[in-house]
């Protein structure tokens, strides 16, 4: 009877354990790849661009939400025609804002992290407070200062929320 139990428990150790599987090395196209994606300069025009088609959308919706003051004096036309143009200025908006930040944030995020060859929670800090002050550098140095600590504090909170670093 105890060799039978033996038996059974060795036989269970053995299905727990995992397979040991060779080690893969990347293709040449996936080392290439990697490269580009890598590059600063290809990083920040990509991150940019897909900030502009979420302002894009974004815009394209906040417009659409948006009613005329004198909506009860406007023919259906008048509405659909101011509809059309508010869409179009916010959409555009949006678009150039998002773009600009995507774009600041990542070439930000690209050349501290490359420069302290390290990716952690800190590069995002330094991106954030560097987008953040970028942005609202027309309005003076305590507005900057603001958007710095603003933007920073909103990147580490959606950092955590990702939980992309270790």
């Amino acid at each position: 009877m105890a060799t039978n139990t033996e038996n059974e428990s060795t036989v269970s150790r053995e299905v727990e354990k995992p397979p040991i599987e060779p080690i893969r090395l990347p293709s040449v196209e996936e080392i290439r790849g990697q490269d580009i994606w890598n590059n600063c300069a290809v990083r920040s025009v990509v991150s940019g661009v897909m900030g502009g088609g979420l302002g894009l959308m974004m815009g394209l919706l906040l417009g659409a939400l948006d009613t005329p003051l004198m909506q009860d004096e406007m023919t259906g036309r008048q509405q659909f025609i101011y509809q059309a143009k508010q869409m179009g200025r916010r959409s555009w908006s949006s678009a150039r804002a998002f773009a600009v930040m995507g774009f600041v944030f990542s070439a930000a995020e690209c050349v501290v992290e490359k420069a302290r060859a390290k990716h952690d929670t800190t590069n995002t800090v330094v991106a954030g407070c560097v987008t953040g002050g970028a942005l609202s550098a027309k309005g003076g140095p305590q507005a900057a200062c603001v958007g710095c600590a603003g933007f920073a504090a909103f990147s580490v909170l959606i950092e955590k929320f990702l939980d992309r670093h270790d």
